[in-house]
């Protein structure tokens, strides 16, 4: 296990993750991988996300779509002895504010997907230490326009309203809330998802 600098470990890391369901996981892998696959694929991206959270040493909290009691976030439960959640309906801002808000103290939380097998313990002891040091928030930038990481102080409703979620445009809307709110926040380093066939061949290969 990794030990981070003091006081990271207190702050936990929810991850929003989809059962590994072949047709239904990871579908814009299908063309290279087949739906089957596409779905071991994803299994493999969810998998390999749990355990960098686990080696960092900061608690694991699992949003599971589309419930908790799928087997496969039943299993997740007993291996990595961690609470897991249903995600709420809604658009993907509605379902991660909702994460934020469960945080029983409204204290500090991450938020990642599955997507970005680069996010390694350092990665999250960096975010957590930036809201430990009085960001409001903080965020992992994707090339596509996105982000890969979103880590807040304490809930903020407004941050998560009108946005084109899973466009180029994400980041963008999201840096306007945040001048908008007048909130603090850091970016760090920008790091790319596995979406596309060719993200899939770029990891493999690097």
């Amino acid at each position: 296990m990794v030990t981070g600098r003091a006081g990271v470990e207190t702050v936990p890391v929810a991850v929003f993750a989809r059962a590994p369901v072949a047709g239904r996981a990871k579908t814009r892998l299908s063309p290279l991988l087949g739906p089957a696959g596409a779905a071991r694929a994803h299994r493999q991206l969810v998998m390999r996300t749990v355990q960098t959270v686990q080696r960092s040493g900061m608690p694991l909290h699992l949003w599971c779509e589309p419930s908790s009691q799928a087997r496969f976030f039943r299993v997740l439960q007993q291996v990595f002895d961690c609470p897991a959640y249903d995600q709420v309906q809604g658009d993907l801002g509605r379902r991660m504010h909702a994460a934020f808000e469960a945080r029983s103290d409204r204290g500090p939380l991450l938020l990642i997907g599955t997507d970005c097998p680069m996010l390694d313990p350092a990665h999250l002891h960096r975010a957590a230490q930036r809201l430990l040091d009085g960001d409001d928030a903080v965020f992992t930038p994707a090339e596509d326009g996105g982000y890969v990481l979103v880590g807040l102080r304490r809930p903020q409703a407004a941050l998560f309203e009108s946005v084109d979620w899973g466009t180029s445009g994400v980041m963008r809307q999201t840096r306007e809330h945040l001048q908008a709110l007048q909130l603090r926040w850091s970016e760090m380093p920008v790091l790319w998802d596995v979406d596309r066939p060719e993200d899939w061949q770029r990891w493999k290969q690097s």
